[in-house]
């Protein structure tokens, strides 16, 4: 047992130095300028992309409760479709917006440029709420099912999440970073090396008491 405890806490180093890696490229990323979208851009690669957002498609996507002045606030993320001249139509996260607001949402018009990271899509899992296509409210990131809903033929398999910053109250809020897998192992590895310390303590608890019978 206690050479498992110990290479379950070494295990863990391992894998902080590899999520710190990760962390690193995702930092440099961030800090590079994005480059133009290619056919085959990879995952989570920060990107730039121009066109026109076609906002009688618009959708919203999921739910979340954030803080705004007014409070906590339930909202959505707005996914409008961004038609591109010679290309195909590309569903763009423009960002979060809240359910109830009494300033109409900054929607620009004409042809825009939107700097982002690649989202690659998600499946529904058997505890995803259905999509409720009828009001175009979606719970399952599937830029493919969303597309394939809204009516778009040739949507890429894929969708970026912008990134930017909104003065306050004005709406959508884009990402203001790209996404950032958890980082526990730390504490994994001193719970995993104190289970090994503790069973060591009570090893020799038993062996003193052993050998005074």
């Amino acid at each position: 047992m206690l050479i498992v405890l110990i290479w379950l806490g070494t295990w863990q180093i391992y894998r902080l130095h590899w999520k710190e890696g990760i962390l690193a490229q995702i930092t440099a990323a961030e800090a590079a300028a994005p480059v133009p979208l290619g056919p085959d851009p990879a995952p989570y690669s920060k990107v730039s992309v121009t066109g026109r957002f076609r906002y009688d498609l618009a959708a919203q996507y999921g739910v979340e409760v954030r803080d705004t002045l007014a409070g906590p606030t339930i909202g959505s993320y707005q996914i409008v479709p961004l038609q591109r001249d010679g290309a195909p139509t590309l569903l763009v996260n423009r960002g979060w917006i809240p359910e109830k607001r009494e300033k109409p949402l900054n929607d620009p018009s004409g042809q825009v440029t939107v700097t982002g990271y690649v989202r690659p899509g998600d499946k529904p899992t058997w505890f995803s709420p259905a999509d409720d296509v009828a009001t175009r409210r979606f719970y399952t990131f599937d830029p493919d099912a969303m597309a394939r809903d809204l009516d778009i033929k040739d949507a890429l398999p894929f969708a970026v999440v912008a990134l930017g910053t909104t003065p306050i109250n004005t709406y959508p809020v884009p990402a203001d970073h790209l996404p950032r897998p958890p980082n526990n192992h730390l504490s994994y590895a001193i719970t995993w090396y104190g289970l090994a310390a503790a069973l060591v303590v009570v090893f020799a608890g038993w062996v003193r008491k052993a050998l005074r019978q």
